[in-house]
């Protein structure tokens, strides 16, 4: 089903013209060469962000060939959806906003802003069994018994180290003071690192919607990759198979969670709008600033770009 899905949509995104007129204000659509521009802009301002250019048998012609997509890796993931989830005890608070516009209302407004240290507490709680089944624990010796410094005649020479004649009971061997943690066996990174699920995120433009589209990958804990029902249990059940959907990337030979487009522009357009009357709001202060001066802002500068 899924081969097929991905020939139907190959063939409609084959068959669709390439948008030569910017659509950026009217509609939220944009070309290949304003979805290049925004990708630079994106690079320039996070570095965590580049250009990959893909399998060269799947390069869009429309594209440069080193600007097919855009990635950025190890996004961490600290939760599945399901410790998020809305329940009959969380409250909802209608916040007012000024100068009458339409009031929003906040979810989740009784729940505490939980902060990184409470966030790795809550995981290392629920790992806590595991770690138990995993370690062993090695208890200090309540009763220490005095250790007389010995005579400095009795230290071995270097000599005898290095072939190995060492005494099998060291007076000079430091004590242990402390609990130690001793796991059986060995995961690589540090005990002090929290192990948490990755993602890495695609951003590819689709010829067909004339828009971005999202793509994730994700890893487990131990840079496993995550299978299908593993993914989605970290998508809101609302959007998972449905909105969000696994698909075959359209510049690499993988299967990934996709973000499905068909209401990207929509949206777009309406922070394009929301963010025009902000700048515009800007625009009329500073000009109230500048009065006639030549140095007063131009209309033209309050408008927003696509690559903002």
């Amino acid at each position: 089903m899924n081969s097929v899905q991905t020939l139907s949509f190959g063939i409609r995104e084959y068959l669709s013209p390439v948008l030569k007129n910017s659509k950026f204000k009217e509609t939220g659509c944009i070309t290949p060469e304003e979805f290049v521009a925004a990708g630079d802009f994106l690079v320039y301002k996070c570095p965590t962000w580049k250009w990959e250019s893909g399998e060269v048998s799947k390069r869009r012609d429309y594209l440069p060939a080193e600007k097919q997509f855009l990635i950025t890796r190890n996004v961490p993931c600290f939760r599945r959806v399901k410790q998020m989830e809305y329940t009959e005890e969380d409250s909802e608070t209608q916040i007012e906003t000024e100068n009458g516009e339409e009031a929003w209302v906040a979810t989740h407004s009784g729940r505490v802003v939980a902060n990184i240290e409470e966030i790795v507490q809550q995981i290392e709680g629920e790992d806590e069994e595991i770690i138990k089944r995993n370690s062993i624990v090695l208890e200090p010796e309540n009763d220490k018994e005095e250790v007389d410094i010995p005579n400095i005649e009795d230290i071995p020479d270097i000599e005898d180290v290095e072939d190995g004649l060492v005494e099998e009971e060291d007076p000079a061997t430091l004590a242990t003071t402390s609990n130690v943690v001793v796991s059986s066996h060995d995961d690589g990174p540090s005990d002090k690192i929290l192990q948490v699920r990755t993602y890495d995120v695609f951003i590819t433009y689709d010829k067909y919607y004339q828009t971005p589209r999202m793509w994730l990958y994700g890893y487990d804990e131990h840079r496993r990759p995550l299978t299908s029902v593993q993914i989605f249990e970290d998508i809101s059940q609302d959007y998972a198979k449905k909105t969000v959907t696994i698909e075959t990337h359209p510049h690499l030979n993988m299967s990934l969670a996709s973000i499905h487009p068909c209401r990207h522009a929509q949206v777009m357009k309406k922070i394009i709008e929301k963010m025009n009357e902000e700048a515009l709001k800007k625009f009329e202060l500073l000009q109230q600033q500048y009065g006639n001066s030549p140095n007063s802002p131009q209309a033209e500068q309050a408008q927003v770009r696509v690559d903002q």
